[in-house]
Formats: C-alpha cells, structure tokens, sequence
C-alpha cells in the first residue's frame, strides 16, 4: 500500500550522541561537534516534510555542561515540534533532565498520531552499559499497558541487541533480556529504536523493528571486533508513522559535510 492510501503521516526525527561540550568549538576524535550536529540539522531542515517530533537519544553532551544542554535545545528550536529528550551514558542525567524541564523537552510519553511514544532511561551513573531499572521497566509496562489500541515505537540509549561488534557487546542493555519480556507482552510495539552504536542498523525481530541511527558526529565501523571508526558522513533518522501502525523510515547523512577525522584512535 503506498504512502497516498495511508493517509497522514506523524512524522518523526531521530537525532542521536551529538557528544556538544561547554567549548563551542570542542573536537571529539577530531570532528568539531557542534559544526557536525549544526550540518546534519542544515540537511533536516530542507526535507520539505515539516517534523512533528524529535526524539534526541542520548549522549547530547560529551561533558553533562548546562552550556551543552542548552546549546543542543537551542538548535533544535528552529523545528518547531515536540522535543524529546533521553540520557546516554556520557550525559549528566540530573543536568540533562533539568535543561530537559526548562525546555519543555521531558515528556516520555508521547500520544500523537495515533501511535504511542514511549522514551527510556538506560543509562548507568559512572559506567559505559546501560541498564533499564524496575522503575523503568514498569513504566514502560504501564505505559504500554494504557494504550493497547495504539502502535507503539519504544526509544532508549543502549542496544537491545547485539549489533555484531565484539567491543559493543558488554556496553549495551545489560538486562535486555527484561526488557524483551516487557516488549513481547505488548504486540502493539512496531519499533524498537535507540542510539550509542554511531551506525545505522536495521533489523527485525519477530514484529518489531530494530532500529539504530547515525550519529551526528564520529561513526563506528560496523562488524568489528575492536574499537574502529567509520569515515562517513553523519546523519540522522526519519519516520513515518500512520496511524494503521504501518511505517516508512530512513536515514539521511549530511554528505557535503567535509571533517578531518582521527582515525588513529583506539578510544574515547
């Protein structure tokens, strides 16, 4: 069926690990993060699809400064639409939620065109892997549980999956196997989607879509077994959700972004 018998679409922007710092001009692995982020926005901005939403999927900041947070939401404004923040691991999560508040960019339960967005906090104070707390777990329960009549998209941190890079293994979801329990007693869920891995990934899993996002700055090299990066062009995601609970999405890079990449670099 195509795009024109489905009717409106809801549509939604994912925006992943930007990694900003409090120094505007901040290098992560020789990439300036905020030029990388300002290029792929540029892009998003001249889709002739107005967003409805943007959902931001952690690691906005590289250093958890007010400045960051601010700097991030700031460059979000020129959209328009629903904001929706979640913690990464490199995140200050007080601080992120704080700026989060101030910019009306914390709700974690978004009900809009038909579908359910649900936002999850995976990360784990002072440690790279992430984990989904009881209270998270029955939050997304509950959540999921209020709304059985509406296709749900379910977006958080760190990867449910294994994403067939040796290094990523041990710093994913470490109770992902609790989170499935979860997803599988909802058949509503359609997608799955997080950020952390820097590549695109697109699988599925019985009914639901497994998705992963570029980011905005520096990529991983995927299917490897040590840390590794990847020199192409950041990105960001689009989707959209009609409210059958049929669904299009893609990925589109900023490719006229031109950066020095550190390819020497076991780290960061």
């Amino acid at each position: 069926m195509s795009s024109n018998q489905l009717g409106p679409a809801l549509r939604v922007l994912q925006i992943t690990d930007p990694h900003l710092m409090a120094d505007p001009d901040a290098r992560l692995l020789g990439v300036p993060t905020r030029e990388s982020l300002a290029a792929v926005l540029e892009v998003a901005s001249q889709d002739p699809v107005a967003a409805d939403v943007v959902l931001a999927t952690g690691d906005l900041s590289q250093d958890g400064s007010v400045e960051a947070y601010k700097a991030f939401a700031h460059s979000l404004a020129g959209f328009g639409a629903k904001v929706s923040w979640l913690p990464g691991n490199h995140d200050d999560t007080a601080t992120l939620k704080a700026v989060a508040a101030d910019f009306e960019a914390d709700e974690r339960q978004i009900i809009a065109g038909g579908w359910q967005i649900v936002m999850l906090d995976s990360s784990v104070h002072a440690n790279v892997h992430g984990r989904l707390s009881d209270t998270e777990l029955a939050f997304l329960d509950q959540s999921l549980s209020e709304h059985p009549e509406r296709p749900a998209m379910v977006a958080l941190h760190h990867h449910p999956v294994s994403v067939d890079c040796d290094w990523l293994e041990d710093i994913g979801l470490r109770n992902a196997s609790s989170f499935w329990d979860v997803i599988d007693r909802h058949p509503q869920v359609k997608i799955v989607l997080w950020g952390h891995v820097h590549q695109e990934i697109d699988r599925q899993r019985g009914s639901v879509r497994l998705l992963s996002t570029p980011s905005t700055c520096v990529q991983f090299m995927p299917a490897s077994a040590d840390f590794g990066l990847e020199p192409i062009a950041p990105g960001y995601r689009w989707l959209n959700l009609y409210g059958s609970g049929d669904f299009e999405t893609g990925v589109v890079r900023a490719e006229s972004y031109a950066y020095e990449l550190d390819l020497s670099s076991n780290g960061y």
